[in-house]
């Protein structure tokens, strides 16, 4: 019987000296397409928010959102490069795309995205609320002041704000995506702070949803595992990143694109009467939640 906490090399030893990670320094890239991926207009018409959108996860999602017929808006930091080709790769499906680079901690930015949304594209219908930024520290009492209030900023305070904001223009049958993670069901005793994020943000995906049923807009999430993105390199030191993903049942980090249709399914009609759920998409781990 095999271990699966057992860790191998599945990736080259890497490290990016600064968060975000840029995806293009990569190696190997992440997969943010699939030759089998298949659209069929689910989201024809449509407007989203794609907060990350600009590499990882969210360009994965924004490259499926676009192929499904929906223009999207790309919130991002300052990572322009990876910012400016996910737009040129949503934008030959035919689509429109907006990029709006700036710090969703920033609760006067927060509402400038939802301005320009609407001035650019006239309505929204799916924000996915899915930056998020995370820091190793060996100790509890390692993470500062400093670190523990930036962390929250951006991975929940951020939701916050922007949903506020974005409210006012869903209507029924909109839909809002946020991203959580495995850490927020198993915990991870370097991550403490990132992993108390995602655990609010499970909270705050079911509160929520319940807060906004009778208006006919559906609150989902989706807790991924380990997913190869430039948050990942960014993050870790150069031989956690070689063995990243290697102690799952599957014995190797996710790719985007392997997210991509939960998010897809989770914005569309087909997922009509699901709010308040998260999706578990994480090479095999079971988790209770």
């Amino acid at each position: 019987m095999s271990n699966t906490n057992s860790t191998s090399q599945v990736n080259p030893p890497q490290h990016q000296n600064r968060q975000p990670g840029i995806e293009s320094e990569m190696n190997p890239l992440p997969i943010y397409e699939s030759d089998s991926y298949k659209a069929a207009g689910k989201l024809k018409g449509k407007t989203a928010i794609i907060t990350g959108g600009d590499s990882g996860i969210g360009r994965a999602v924004s490259v499926a959102y676009a192929k499904e017929g929906a223009d999207v808006a790309i919130v991002y930091l300052n990572e322009h490069d990876d910012a400016k080709k996910t737009k040129e790769i949503v934008e030959k499906a035919g689509v429109k795309c907006l990029l709006i680079a700036g710090d969703i901690g920033d609760e006067a930015f927060c509402k400038s995205v939802i301005e320009q949304t609407i001035k650019e594209f006239g309505k929204l219908d799916i924000l996915v609320n899915n930056a998020a930024e995370q820091h190793v520290q060996q100790k509890l009492e390692d993470i500062t002041s400093d670190q523990l209030v930036a962390t929250f900023r951006t991975n929940v305070f951020s939701m916050f704000y922007l949903t506020i904001v974005a409210l006012p223009h869903l209507k029924a049958s909109s839909a809002i995506i946020n991203t959580a993670s495995i850490t927020a069901y198993r915990g991870n005793p370097t991550l403490i702070d990132y992993s108390a994020t995602k655990g609010a943000i499970v909270s705050f995906t079911r509160a929520l949803s319940v807060n906004v049923a009778e208006q006919g807009i559906r609150v989902n999430g989706v807790a991924p595992g380990p997913i190869w993105t430039p948050l990942i390199p960014a993050t870790f030191d150069d031989q956690s990143v070689a063995t990243f993903g290697s102690d799952t049942p599957m014995k190797r980090p996710g790719q985007p694109h392997e997210l991509a249709a939960a998010y897809v399914y989770l914005a569309c009609d087909d997922s009509s009467y699901m709010s308040g759920q998260i999706l578990h998409i994480n090479g095999g781990e079971v988790v209770n939640g």
